[in-house]
């Protein structure tokens, strides 16, 4: 069954290119959403999939890019809305 989820990342998550690995990520697994910087340096991802997938990908996120340093994950699960047909970088 897919699901939604909400996912922020704290850290040093912008400026390194954080976004486009998730989106390679994302790509790879088959996930949809999108991936943006919020305002308050914190990076925001919706991704929707396989609950087991989406725990994949929520790895991937936890170790970021080389030059990232993720201090936290946020996840909430949501009821899955079918909003994404693939997977972008929101500015």
């Amino acid at each position: 069954m897919i699901k939604q989820y909400h996912i922020v990342i704290k850290g040093r998550v912008q400026g390194v290119g954080y976004r486009w690995f998730a989106r390679q990520a994302a790509e790879e697994l088959g996930i949809c959403g999108y991936v943006k910087n919020l305002a308050n340096g914190d990076v925001e991802v919706v991704a929707e999939g396989e609950p087991a997938v989406v725990d994949k990908f929520i790895e991937y996120l936890r170790q970021g890019p080389s030059f990232a340093h993720v201090v936290d994950i946020q996840v909430k699960q949501k009821d899955f809305i079918q909003s994404f047909n693939n997977f972008e970088v929101s500015f």
